[in-house]
């Protein structure tokens, strides 16, 4: 395990190298970002700020391996507003640090070294070096891009053995977009264990909600994870969770230990919660509507571009349009970094086949719409 890391090359990419040199001359447009306090999107200082006062004049430390129980109840209120509703009870909800940390305690739970996970053949690049601490190896099952990066049913049974524990989904998808709105009959016939992402679930686009994969298989083990960096715009205060239906129960109280152990969540976090939940709908919405403009403005641009061809997407807040005219994605980003507009190329998530580019519709507004023109402008020729 120690030598998947201690070999790898820290050393900047070509393309880093170049957005670094592309950056100095203080005119790149940078369409790439997925960090909301950057691009102004801050959750109201005064409902936080006016919250934690109240946490610090009762300040006590009561350590509890599922989490604080007004915050597991606020998020088993939230579960039940979902469409379809998924039920759930505060025993079914365990705080974490974050969805990485989420993931890491399912790996533990649910795997032994040598042991696999199916993941998508497409996904953002975070699962590997969580795999990799625990000797585990990922399979990779396909989404079908002209079927609106549909999960291949057939895929998923030829990558299941004896030794596969988990199906990771997202849904919304990062970073096609795609939401699982309907049972899969596949998953219900593998029987697998699944892990399911949730943390782009109120950005929607093309589909109506984001339906709660745990709702819609209620007789398969699902593990949601969802947190408040996407949510409420909240990185930086690291709080996720992990909701188990009735049929993963069976894992809670291995899962409790294995919680325990680690007692990641901070308080603070656990205590605004509720607050977050009473008092943010509003800013979700006002987010949300920005990634709906962005995204419409950029297909009705790309509508009839020769070689920008994107596709509405379910949910989510990326687009990853194909390009064609290119073979080689590194060529094309290094190209575009030259005019001056920073977008990753699509092997940064993974074996994707064809040609793609990844576009945050996250962007502020007239930085986005200033790098949509000029990235029409460059691939005109």
């Amino acid at each position: 395990m120690a030598g998947v890391f201690t070999q790898l090359d820290l050393s900047p990419n070509r393309l880093e190298v170049a957005r670094q040199a592309r950056a100095a001359r203080g005119d790149l447009i940078d369409l790439t970002s997925s960090n909301p306090t950057t691009q102004g999107l801050l959750f109201p200082p005064e409902v936080l700020a006016t919250a934690a006062a109240k946490y610090w004049t009762t300040r006590c430390y009561r350590p509890d391996p599922h989490g604080d129980l007004a915050a597991r109840e606020a998020i088993v209120a939230y579960y039940a507003r979902r469409t379809p509703p998924l039920v759930l009870t505060p025993d079914d909800i365990f705080l974490t640090a974050s969805t990485s940390e989420a993931y890491s305690l399912l790996f533990a739970l649910l795997a032994d070294p040598g042991d696999n996970l199916l993941v998508p053949n497409v996904t953002y690049p975070l699962f590997e070096y969580l795999a990799a601490l625990r000797n585990l190896e990922l399979r990779s099952y396909q989404l079908d891009e002209d079927r609106d990066w549909r999960i291949n049913a057939r895929s998923l049974r030829r990558a299941v053995d004896d030794r596969t524990r988990a199906i990771l989904i997202i849904s919304p998808h990062n970073p096609t977009g795609a939401i699982v709105e309907h049972a899969l009959a596949t998953l219900d016939l593998l029987g697998v264990p699944i892990i399911c992402d949730e943390v782009f679930a109120p950005f929607t686009y093309a589909a109506p909600s984001t339906p709660p994969l745990a709702a819609l298989h209620p007789d398969l083990p699902v593990f949601t994870l969802n947190g408040i960096s996407k949510l409420f715009a909240l990185p930086d205060l690291k709080l996720g969770w992990i909701a188990l239906n009735r049929p993963a129960r069976a894992f809670a109280a291995r899962l409790e230990l294995l919680n325990d152990t680690l007692l990641g969540a901070n308080a603070l976090s656990q205590f605004l919660l509720p607050t977050l939940f009473a008092s943010g709908e509003a800013f979700v919405t006002a987010m949300v509507e920005r990634v709906r403009t962005n995204l419409t403005f950029a297909l009705q641009r790309f509508a009839d571009h020769p070689r920008i061809h994107a596709r509405s997407p379910s949910g989510g807040y990326y687009l990853f349009p194909s390009i064609s005219g290119w073979d080689d994605e590194e060529a094309l980003a290094l190209y575009l970094l030259e005019q001056g507009v920073f977008v990753h190329p699509g092997y940064f998530y993974g074996d994707v086949p064809g040609c793609h580019i990844m576009l945050s519709a996250l962007t502020e507004p007239p930085v986005f719409v200033a790098g949509v023109e000029r990235l029409c402008v460059a691939l005109a020729g």
